[in-house]
């Protein structure tokens, strides 16, 4: 298959959202509220316009996984959104669809944000992570990512703990 990750181009937006959706309904499955997961369908229009707003704005951020020119994963990195990190770059979001869980696509993807992050002259990595998605904190851990102890609350549908991982590089 015909693996690829490129930039998300404005008239991606929609289906870049679709993805996005149906990423976070699997990998957040019996952490985050299913009311809240089921409800993020609603707004589908919603997100696909904010894709394009984002990508107007920060259009280096902003990339997808492509199988066979489906759009099957997600990945926006950047500078640090962080006040005690300014000089770190920060991968904001890497979600896969299910299905393609454990192939290799997801070890892919990070080592393009972090090659990327890297060449833009970070010499630090940093990611938040639900402290309960174990899952996805084994592969940032495999990875050489490191928890740092810094934690902060969200609310998505209930109160969660995300936590901070770094990483040198």
């Amino acid at each position: 298959m015909n693996f690829s990750i490129n930039k998300v181009l404005p008239e991606e937006a929609y289906e870049y959202a679709a993805c996005h959706i149906a990423c976070w309904q699997s990998a957040y499955k019996g952490i985050v509220p299913d009311g809240y997961l089921e409800n993020m369908q609603k707004e589908i229009e919603q997100r696909a316009e904010r894709t394009k707003k984002n990508l107007a704005e920060s259009p280096d951020s902003f990339y997808c996984a492509k199988l066979e020119n489906r759009i099957v994963g997600v990945l926006i990195f950047s500078k640090s959104r962080d006040e005690d990190k300014p000089d770190a770059g920060e991968v904001g979001a890497i979600y896969l669809l299910a299905e393609f869980w454990g192939k290799g696509y997801g070890r892919q993807m990070m080592d393009f944000a972090i090659e990327t992050l890297k060449n833009a002259g970070y010499h630090e990595i940093i990611l938040w992570v639900l402290e309960e998605n174990h899952r996805a904190r084994r592969f940032y851990e495999k990875y050489g990512f490191i928890f740092d102890g810094t934690k902060k609350e969200i609310i998505l549908g209930k109160s969660l703990t995300e936590v901070r991982y770094m990483l040198g590089v």
